[in-house]
């Protein structure tokens, strides 16, 4: 009678173990089909993510305050409602950021403080390329730092130590790579063997090549530089 009791219990046991895993293997189930995020840990590729242009950003923001809802605008601008519900939220703050002329692509809400930045670095720019003047990765990378460092220092003298205490740049090549998207400067940078070139030795040889250019009667249509990785060359105003 005991063995019989004791073999009916240990059955029931077993049973109920059996229901409960198969209960939680039929939640873990569901939840791996329905939960997006849970996919991406089981190694689904993850869509790109969409790049708005700031000018995008606030015809979105004008349609919302027409009265256009958050769905409708998500599927105009193929987009998913939470980055248009993030837009809107963040509304007050685009509304202050212009992007500097040329610039047309903001991917990330950013300080005021690298916005003027790079508007002064396009500025500095276009006064290179109409003083003739080409320019290197690494001199405009040099120059964005040295702008950002005397902006930050003249907040720092306004408002106060903890105002812009927490706030730093490095003008590294992913930066570098996103502004020039964001402002089209490549026609004014060196490329191959003139970006690395002495610049003393550089200014000395154009002296000379001026002069000679002058004393030889040639127009500026016929003169071209090549190296063999690149070319060198400034945009025409």
């Amino acid at each position: 009678m005991a063995a019989t009791t004791c073999y009916s219990l240990c059955f029931c046991m077993f049973f109920v173990s059996f229901w409960i895993v198969s209960i939680l293997y039929s939640a873990y189930f569901v939840i791996l089909t329905l939960d997006p995020k849970v996919k991406d840990k089981t190694g689904e590729k993850k869509k790109p993510k969409k790049m708005i242009s700031m000018e995008a950003k606030h015809e979105i923001i004008a349609k919302h305050e027409r009265g256009v809802r958050i769905i409708d605008l998500a599927n105009e601008y193929a987009c998913n409602p939470f980055t248009i519900s993030t837009i809107i939220k963040q509304k007050e703050a685009i509304k202050k950021l212009q992007p500097s002329k040329g610039i047309t692509i903001i991917s990330k809400l950013r300080t005021n403080i690298h916005d003027v930045m790079e508007q002064r670095l396009l500025l500095w720019i276009k006064e290179k390329q109409l003083a003739g003047d080409s320019v290197s990765e690494a001199i405009i990378c040099e120059k964005a730092g040295a702008i950002f460092q005397d902006l930050k220092r003249d907040v720092t003298e306004t408002k106060g130590k903890s105002s812009q205490g927490g706030e730093g740049f490095k003008a590294s090549r992913g930066w570098f790579d996103n502004f020039k998207k964001r402002s089209g400067i490549h026609s004014v940078i060196c490329h191959g063997e003139a970006s690395s070139g002495d610049i003393k030795a550089v200014e000395n040889f154009i002296k000379v090549f001026e002069k000679l250019i002058s004393e030889e009667g040639y127009l500026p249509q016929q003169v071209f530089n090549c190296d063999e990785t690149g070319l060198f060359w400034k945009k025409n105003a």
